[in-house]
Formats: structure tokens, sequence, C-alpha cells
């Protein structure tokens, strides 16, 4: 018979799996459909990183809303479905995933050419206080 403890473990290591699939799903959706929510300018080539790199100087700012959102709203339910499932812990294991989305987008920040503006708000905003906000609206919601 498998004692509660063990239980435990297993809702806090599924709830880590569970946040970052549900926020990696989140994420790229919202980058999938953002070129036909806010077109990219002409001759930019989104198909392959390459063309991306090459064409990002012509980006205006209305054209890093979607991927914003994307980071941040797949952070946000990634680390809201976290913190839903986990037994223990809850704000741990939401900013886990937030701490984890920050990385993805650290590197991100290092392989894509970005604004400056653009990078600082992503990496300050999207990431960390999303799973914050998550959590707490989680951990409010229990008590």
């Amino acid at each position: 018979m498998i004692n509660k403890q063990k239980m435990k473990i297993v809702r806090n290591i599924l709830a880590v799996i569970i946040g970052i699939v549900v926020g990696s799903v989140v994420n790229m959706s919202l980058i999938n459909i953002s070129s036909s929510v806010i077109p990219p300018p002409n001759g930019v080539d989104e198909t392959t990183f390459e063309g991306l790199s090459a064409t990002m100087h012509l980006f205006e700012p209305k054209h890093f809303l979607m991927p914003f959102l994307a980071h941040a709203l797949g952070t946000f339910f990634g680390a809201l479905l976290a913190a839903l499932i986990a037994a223990t812990h809850k704000l741990k294991f939401a900013l886990s995933i937030g701490f984890l989305f920050l990385i993805g987008g650290t590197i991100n920040v290092f392989i894509l050419p970005s604004p400056l503006w653009f990078s600082a708000l992503d990496l300050i905003v999207a990431y960390i206080p999303m799973a914050f906000i998550a959590a707490k609206l989680i951990i409010k919601k229990n008590n």
C-alpha cells in the first residue's frame, strides 16, 4: 500500500511535469497564432530561425506583444496548474515553473536578437511575477 508521504511526492512531481507541459503548450499555441493576430512586417520569413533572426530589425513594438503574452500566459497557466496539483509547497512549485521558463527565456534572449527593451520586459515581468501571481491565486483560493 502506498503511504500518504509517497502520494504527496508523486503529486508534486506530476505538478511540475504537468506545469511544464501545459505552460509549453500555451506558449507555443500563442506563438503559432501570433502572425494571424498581428501580421509580421513584409519580407519576414517566420518559417526558419535564420530568416527570423535576419529580419528582426523590421519588427515594430506591436510585433512583440504576442511573444510577450505567450511567455507570460504560458508561465502563468503552467504555474497555476503546478500550484493547483502540488500537495505541498504550492508557492515553491509554481515558482519552479517560473524559474524553468525564465531559463528558457534567457536562452532565447541570447539566441534570437530582440530589442533590449523587450528582452528586459520579458525577463523581468513574464516569468517569476506571473508564477507568483498564479501561486497566490491558488493559495488564496485554498485558504
